[in-house]
């Protein structure tokens, strides 16, 4: 058995793509049932009231493997990395 190490940060990259791919999920849960996307996540975001995201596709579920500061972490530091 090889004895492996992982560096944090992929452990960290690895989590972040995880979110991202919730995100865009539930993005496009909302967009096809014409909410605001943006709008709806933004209300989420702000209150963690999952009244604001869908059902449809699984989108509410998914949405709540996310925890909400770790959410605003990632998108502060993309928004300030471009």
């Amino acid at each position: 058995m090889i004895d492996k190490t992982i560096a944090f940060s992929s452990v960290q990259r690895e989590r972040e793509n995880e979110m991202k791919e919730i995100l865009v999920t539930v993005y496009e849960a909302l967009r096809e049932k014409g909410y605001n996307p943006i709008n709806q996540l933004v209300g989420y975001i702000l209150s963690e009231d999952p009244t604001y995201i869908t059902t449809y596709n699984n989108a509410r579920s998914l949405i709540r493997h996310i925890d909400r500061d770790e959410l605003l972490q990632m998108l502060v530091k993309s928004y300030l990395a471009e």
